[in-house]
């Protein structure tokens, strides 16, 4: 049929539907649902993974917190991932307000999103070509093909998700608009495609979709000259009714540019093997399209690029399709719009501008784009089987065929997605040379406390690929965990050899260091991070606690203060900050310390009782007895704090706060809990029997807190217990 000959006359006015055609659209929609939670619906079980889910969701503090004017304020202004997607955060945000840290909610916000993508897919296909069944079958491969495993089965992904939705309802209404044109309706347009780029800035070739399909099924275009071989002055037209959308898609790429992440220059590979791995991902996704196996995540850049056999391969294939689809525009257009649906989408993703560090290409990169495949391959299947026998029974049979098979493998590739240890495992299973799996396993095998599986992991990373610091980081991590101590500074500084400007790896290594009683390196450490990030709190304050340990008490008062300058909340600066000024000699000030730690942190049982030490040296015992008790009820199995409390009840030298009873039970709990090897807890629990008239059992505590302190070499300590044993021979108690 010559298609040009015969032009589809696009009505004014939406066709009647009949009762029988209404309730068959409410059936395929209701089964497209089905079918969705049928394969995906298992995910409500899974975890969330140890990629990208992290900094999306569960460690992202903005995130967990739910949804918030500060947090929406937030998500508008942030971009420091490589992404801008606001709209996306959002959604985020609210599953945290709804479900909290559960999963399985999570999981099932991304499959309620991708059932209701397929649904409105069929509405919007529909709408254009008013066919059902041809429709109906494109949306249904979109719901269930395995490709569309890793997009709706990681939480982190659901900016495609998200963005189907909306990418399909500009469809929609840009369906109807194109029926009947009025302004309204292209607000309306205008308005879901805002809100799409809102959820993932790949959806900014969607205004050369809407030509394309201006082009077929929508008939919108004219040609000129009877060849069909040029477009005409109509063609321009439709190109300035989208410039709206063209400037929307000109503010998502600005947005992009400015997002502060970008892949490093020492991560970029050279633009001729970018262009020849963009081909070769065109030819693999095509195959990916037809045979779904051996699916996985990451499939990394070659070492050293695409093969040019690969290259050439690919070129041939994507030239001799391409020459194909323009050659029969007229007769068969729906190819030409579904080839170029395919090629054009992918061009955000396919690595020419390359937006991944380590990624040749992703099976969730298809999501959209492959919706082009299945539409022209659909048409072309049903323009070519009229001369079937037994035509409807033969499509019917086809259609259940496909659909089934691709149910059975997507659940089967759905499973894999389970948890970080199924889904790498899976991953090193389909792929080769593949660290960032190893790496990845390794940390999830690390937490479950496989640390010697772990250690195997990292150490093929390191086989793999030698100059990975990441790698080295992790692996000093696990082998500290096992009392590798030395095994593990030597990592860290094969890390730091790789990338002096490794913070974390700066910072482990001065508590390594300072673990095995190396107090100046960790010095040096701490410092060089100061010179990369001078605003560091937490390197301000790690560097206090060495510079304590060595003495150097003014220094640490110093970079406390510096920590606190920067960030004026941290708790832990005010508190350690108390015990150093407390150290000089300064009550006031660290009793003002330890009072702003409780008020950022009222919770803060060392705070609780350092305050209670302070109080207690500045003489105001009926505080400091408040404080440790308060301690006590946060950390009720500190035996520290039992002591104290013991010996203040047992010594104090107001009669109304003294309590030997209970400084007996308090003193005894501490004991117990050090093993009876405390010199000092002995020498509280005689006081304690003293105060509570037990004087036989004073003396045989202080006796024996007398041993132990001459057992470790305290000849000081024991002299000044002598002085309490002398007093309970004479029955009388301690008192301060």
């Amino acid at each position: 049929m010559d298609y040009a000959a015969k032009k589809m006359t696009v009505p004014t006015k939406e066709p009647p539907a009949s009762n029988i055609e209404r309730w068959q659209v409410l059936a395929v929609c209701l089964v497209l649902a089905a079918i969705t939670f049928a394969v995906f619906g298992q995910t409500a079980g899974f975890r969330f993974i140890n990629y990208d889910d992290d900094i999306y969701v569960y460690d992202n503090p903005v995130v967990t917190t739910g949804f918030t004017l500060k947090g929406a304020v937030w998500a508008l202004t942030y971009g420091e991932i490589g992404h801008w997607h606001p709209l996306t955060w959002m959604t985020h945000m609210a599953d945290c307000q709804v479900h909290g840290l559960w999963a399985g909610g999570h999981h099932l916000t991304n499959v309620a999103l991708h059932a209701a993508a397929a649904v409105l897919l069929f509405l919007a296909l529909r709408e254009m070509t008013g066919n059902l069944w041809r429709c109906a079958f494109v949306a249904a491969v979109f719901a269930v093909h395995p490709l569309r495993v890793e997009s709706v089965a990681w939480i982190a992904e659901r900016k495609d998700v998200l963005s189907g939705v909306f990418f399909m309802l500009t469809l929609w209404a840009y369906a109807r608009y194109a029926r009947q044109p009025s302004r309204g309706r292209y607000a309306e347009v205008a308005l879901w495609y805002c809100l799409g780029l809102l959820c993932k800035n790949m959806l900014v070739t969607l205004p050369f979709v809407l030509l394309l399909l201006d082009w077929w099924p929508l008939d919108r275009m004219t040609l000129d000259g009877a060849d069909g071989g040029k477009l005409g002055a109509p063609f321009w037209r439709l190109v300035r009714e989208k410039i709206p959308l063209f400037l929307l898609s000109v503010g998502s790429c600005v947005a992009t540019v400015l997002a502060p992440e970008k892949v490093l220059d020492s991560y970029r590979l050279p633009f001729l093997e970018r262009m020849g791995n963009a081909l070769v991902s065109y030819g693999v996704y095509l195959w990916q399209m037809v045979f779904p196996g051996g699916l996985a995540i990451p499939y990394l850049n070659p070492p050293n690029g695409q093969p040019l056999w690969k290259v050439g391969a690919a070129f041939v294939l994507l030239a001799a399709i391409s020459i194909s689809v323009v050659a029969c525009r007229r007769t068969r257009p729906y190819l030409m719009t579904g080839w170029l649906w395919y090629l054009g989408m992918l061009v955000p993703v396919i690595g020419i501008v390359q937006i991944s560090f380590n990624a040749a290409h992703a099976d969730r990169y298809t999501y959209l784009p492959g919706i082009g495949l299945v539409l022209a391959g659909t048409w072309a299947v049903g323009d070519w089987s009229p001369g079937w026998k037994q035509r409807r029974a033969a499509l019917c049979g086809l259609m259940a065929a496909v659909i089934s098979v691709l149910m059975a493998c997507a659940w089967k590739q759905t499973t894999y997605w389970k948890s970080d240890e199924t889904l790498w495992t899976h991953t090193l299973a389909c792929t080769t040379g593949n660290y960032l799996a190893h790496c990845n396993l390794a940390e999830a095998l690390l937490q479950k406390g496989k640390v010697d599986e772990a250690i195997a992991h990292y150490q093929k990373v390191l086989q793999i690929k030698p100059d990975c610091a990441q790698a080295h980081y992790d692996l000093a991590i696990a082998l500290r965990q096992i009392g590798k101590v030395d095994d593990s500074i030597a990592q860290y500084q094969n890390a730091l050899q790789i990338y002096p400007d490794y913070a974390e790896a700066h910072n482990n290594l001065a508590e390594a260091l300072l673990q095995k009683g190396r107090a100046d390196e960790a010095i040096t450490q701490y410092q060089k991070i100061l010179q990369i990030k001078p605003d560091n709190a937490k390197a301000h304050f790690n560097l206090a606690i060495a510079l304590r340990q060595k003495g150097r008490v003014d220094e640490a008062i110093a970079q406390y203060q510096n920590a606190l300058q920067i960030n004026p909340d941290y708790a832990e600066a005010h508190n350690n900050l108390g015990n150093a000024l407390r150290q000089k000699g300064r009550v006031d000030e660290a009793i003002t310390h330890f009072q702003d730690a409780l008020q950022i942190k009222p919770d803060y049982a060392e705070a609780h009782y350092n305050l209670g030490i302070a109080l207690q040296q500045n003489g105001r015992a009926d505080e400091a007895i408040a404080q440790y008790q308060k301690a006590l009820q946060i950390k009720p199995a500190d035996p520290a704090i039992q002591n104290d409390l013991a010996w203040l009840l047992a010594t104090c030298p107001e009669a109304s706060l003294r309590n030997g009873d209970k400084a007996v039970q308090l003193a005894q709990r501490a004991n117990e809990l050090a093993g009876g090897k405390n010199p000092v807890f002995l020498h509280t629990l005689a006081a304690a029997f003293a105060e509570a008239g037990r004087f036989s059992d004073a003396l045989r505590s202080e006796q024996k807190a007398i041993e132990l302190a001459r057992a470790a070499g305290r000849q000081d300590m024991a002299g000044q217990f002598s002085g309490g044993l002398k007093r309970y021979e004479a029955g009388l108690p301690l008192h301060q």
